[in-house]
């Protein structure tokens, strides 16, 4: 016979009829197929002979008894399947490397911020009863609106204690974290740390590596964190070892306790030291504080009973303070409410002005739906290229149609393609995840490992991949299953022009999402700069800031300050009650001629030196600073611009201001100077009404150091420490430099910025990958209409153009949609900033322009490849 009919269709007659009519078929098909090439060709016989073999083997194959044949295990399909999976892997390297790759960094980027979630919502879960802890907390109704107090009296802490003690298995007051100089020896280490009850080690429930929980009843005892014990005492049991506190509380190590992790908010805690000794060592405490209902200074932290709940509990202790408020009538007419806030919402439902901070939580589901759309961008492409390759893959359909297979079989099949490559994809993104972490940790401020040894890990995984190996699957499956078999055996099945709709469609909402996050990076990075721009009010280069952590420090003022500028690299030198980077102090009790009686007046006060001005460079508007050379300036104040604009002063020099603070005698004073707002607090914020004086309650803790613009930084260090050495030296040289101090302020948005920044790069990347497996698909499916365009006159620019225009009609249309999307968002995350900047249109035309040049650089790689090959090659492939 000169032309031979496809072996294939005879090893099917072979394999599927029976074996006493297999010669008869053969002949009589083989007879056919030689009349048929005769009359109308051997293309035409090919198809002939197919739909021939067809109709035998189908009817054949129904006519069977199931004893005959053996049937195929679910095994045996399942690794048939994986066989041909892997053949079409192999077979398709490009598109395979697309689907893995893409798989890989959409699934990494899933499993990162998965951990990052997990870390966030698993904060304080280290102690053990995390879910009965809270911290007592005051609302205040005031004419500013509501405030939230996060520190107590000490009465209060006495009369829930007294009064309310069925209510708590543990009621702990407690100081506030600061530094503290720690010494043992020679040995000196600055750490923070809090004097507390001694119930607080079981009730945090700490691990104990040395010593036990109970340490703190003795009332000069201290526990240490593994890591300071380890600075103090080197790697030797500490147990009994005695030393010092801040060069004057003499304590014995009564414990060693596992140091905190990151994720828990006492993670900064490095000592526990007995409250009462604390309370010993400050006198005010005893002589006023403990029945002073105005003094808000210490923390108090309760451990509610198992058999109640929070509710119960904050509607039971709710008067516990207005109604001890009798003799104090300015703090009774704002009357608080005592309540009490559970440690599980400290971190992500704290309160702010009263009424729930919903930031942290927002921030929690901004960066998890910013993960879900970036798998989903690489599960996209898996769709669209497995869709675009449908027409290579139809006779396969048809013929397994044809044989029998049923529509669930071939389901199954493409589902475990798409299952073996997500496998594939989740072991790349593991090796991802494992080498970005360190890097991604730095940018999240975070201590995440991957959990190789729990198993509730590896349950997530599987369920993880499931998920996206449906997701990714499904629509293929679904799709490439339902071709009919007649169609496709008989030539005459084609995708049809509205095929390719789905695809266009998963397409645009790839870059609908890519589009979005440019916008949405650009604005918060436009914010965070607006911020940084916004005039602080003094000079930050050069500032250091020195806490004064003991009592060495005072009463060395003088002495300081003229050693320092005798070293030359010092220009001036100041004290004050607070850093410059922040309001430490607010009060009340203010007056002055024509205040408005029923104003709740409210301003930030901060004793400082009289060379504290010149120190932090700050701005005069009108009057002057505070000088040595006038005794009368200790009665006299400075007051920020704020200041004049909240008391209503049209010529505030020289105007008096008395102060009544507390019970204490009325301090009379005198406006000095006003100075330009100076950012202390958030830089997003309004700026805090705020009075400077000289003379007043409390004393300076912190030290303020201008060295001299011609001198470095280097240089002037090591001057300025060997004076501290020489002066103070029980106590380490510890230093922070203002505008340092100040760009923590940018930390949390920065932190956005940057995860915004790196999704944002890695969603176009998937999106550009996706395009790329497209683009070289169409360039592939089209050589031939490429080659005839060719010799007919058109040009590379001609066939670049023809093959790019439909990509960037749907980053287009993409664009369209993901602006009022982004604008609609993002205006409503900038309103929750007072000073902000604005979602300005260039914003969307430069994100706009972005992904139209990325989607022509990514598909005129393919375009301009396919418009270069010679058409006598794509003309004669037939």
């Amino acid at each position: 016979m000169p032309n031979h009919p496809p072996r294939f269709a005879d090893r099917l007659l072979t394999w599927f009829c029976a074996p006493h009519l297999h010669e008869e078929v053969l002949g009589d098909l083989h007879e056919r197929y030689a009349l048929r090439v005769k009359r109308r060709g051997e293309v035409s016989a090919n198809r002939r002979y197919w739909l021939d073999v067809l109709a035998y083997v189908r009817p054949e194959f129904i006519r069977r008894q199931p004893e005959q044949y053996p049937q195929p295990t679910n095994t045996t399909m399942l690794r048939n399947y994986l066989k041909i999976a892997f053949r079409n892997l192999a077979r398709n390297k490009v598109s395979s490397a697309i689907n893995i790759g893409g798989l890989a960094v959409g699934m990494a980027v899933a499993m990162l911020i998965g951990l990052w979630v997990y870390d966030e919502f698993s904060f304080n879960t280290y102690h053990e009863h995390y879910d009965r802890i809270a911290q007592v907390q005051s609302r205040e109704y005031g004419e500013q609106g509501v405030g939230t107090n996060n520190s107590v009296q000490y009465p209060l802490g006495t009369e829930l204690k007294t009064n309310y003690k069925a209510y708590f298995k543990h009621l702990v007051m407690a100081s506030w974290n600061v530094d503290n100089v720690l010494s043992a020896g020679d040995t000196k280490v600055s750490r923070k740390g809090l004097f507390m009850e001694p119930a607080a080690p079981e009730m945090l429930t700490l691990k104990m590596i040395y010593g036990s929980r109970a340490g703190l009843n003795d009332p000069h005892s201290i526990l240490l964190s593994e890591s300071t014990a380890r600075a103090l005492f080197g790697d030797v049991d500490p147990v009994n070892q005695l030393m010092k506190i801040n060069n004057k509380l003499d304590v014995k190590v009564t414990g060693v306790y596992e140091d905190l992790p990151l994720n828990t908010q006492f993670n900064e805690v490095k000592f526990l030291a007995p409250f009462d000794l604390w309370v010993s060592d400050n006198a005010w405490i005893k002589e006023k504080a403990m029945t002073d209902w105005q003094n808000h200074f210490l923390k108090v932290y309760a451990e509610i009973n198992p058999n109640t709940d929070f509710e119960t509990v904050s509607a039971a202790i709710k008067k516990a303070e207005i109604k001890n408020l009798a003799n104090f009538p300015e703090q009774a007419k704002l009357s608080p409410e005592v309540f009490l806030l559970p440690m599980r919402d400290w971190r992500l439902h704290n309160y702010k002005r009263g009424v729930i901070d919903e930031g942290p939580m927002q921030m929690v589901w901004l960066i998890s739906i910013i993960g879900a759309f970036v798998l989903l961008l690489a599960c996209i492409n898996f769709m669209n290229l497995s869709t675009a390759r449908s027409e290579k893959r139809a006779k396969e359909v048809g013929i397994r149609k044809a044989v029998g297979s049923v529509r669930k079989q071939l389901v199954n099949q493409f589902f475990s393609e798409s299952f073996l490559v997500v496998g594939l994809a989740f072991g790349l993104a593991l090796l991802l995840t494992s080498v970005s972490l360190p890097s991604f940790n730095d940018v999240a401020a975070k201590q995440m490992t991957i959990p190789w040894a729990n198993q509730w890990f590896w349950i997530a995984s599987l369920l993880f991949i499931c998920f996206t190996g449906f997701v990714a699957g499904s629509y293929p499956a679904l799709y490439l299953s339902s071709f009919q078999p007649v169609k496709v055996l008989k030539g005459t099945f084609r995708v049809g022009r509205f095929a390719s709709i789905p695809r266009k469609v998963l397409v645009v909402t790839q870059f609908t999402v890519s589009v979005t996050l440019i916008i949405g990076t650009i604005i918060v990075f436009r914010q965070i700069q607006f911020a940084k721009n916004r005039p602080v009010g003094y000079t930050r280069d050069g500032l250091l800031m020195v806490e004064m952590k003991s009592g060495d420090f005072y009463g060395k003022h003088e002495l300081l300050r003229a050693e320092l500028q005798r070293t030359g690299a010092v220009e001036e030198m100041a004290e004050s009650m607070g850093k410059v980077t922040e309001v430490w102090s607010g009060n009340g009790g203010f007056n002055w001629k024509g205040k408005n009686p029923s104003l709740d007046d409210s301003f930030g006060t901060l004793v400082v030196t009289p060379e504290y001005g010149k120190t932090v460079g700050w701005q005069l508007v009108k009057g002057r600073d505070f000088s040595r050379e006038f005794k009368a300036d200790s009665s006299g104040i400075v007051i920020n611009e704020a200041a004049v604009k909240y008391m209503g002063l049209k010529q505030p020099i020289g105007e008096r201001v008395s102060w009544k603070f507390q019970d204490q005698p009325i301090l009379n004073f005198r406006i000095l100077g006003v100075i330009k707002d100076v950012v202390m607090e958030s830089p997003y914020e309004p700026i805090v009404p705020t009075v400077f004086m000289i003379r007043a309650h409390g004393l300076p803790n912190w030290m303020h150091i201008k060295i001299k613009p011609n001198v470095s930084v280097s240089e002037a260090l090591p001057k300025i420490e060997a004076v501290f050495k020489k002066i103070i030296p029980s106590a380490p040289f510890e230093y922070k430099f203002a505008d340092q101090e100040y760009a923590l302020k940018f930390a949390a948005e920065e932190r956005v910025g940057k995860l915004a920044f790196v999704f944002t790069i890695l969603a176009i990347f998937i999106s550009c990958l996706g395009l790329f497996g497209l683009a070289s698909f169409m360039a592939e499916q089209r050589t031939k209409e490429l080659g005839v365009r060719k010799v007919l006159g058109a040009t590379v620019l001609n066939l670049w153009g023809l093959l790019s225009k439909e990509f960037v009609m749907l980053v287009a249309i993409a664009f369209v949609i993901a602006t009022p999307i982004a604008w609609y968002f993002l205006s409503n995350w900038l309103q929750k900033y007072t000073y902000r900047t604005e979602a300005s249109w260039w914003i969307f035309a430069v994100s706009g322009a972005g992904a139209l040049f990325i989607t022509l650089l990514t598909v005129s790689f393919q375009s301009i490849r396919a418009a270069l090959v010679n058409p006598v090659k794509s003309l004669r492939s037939e």
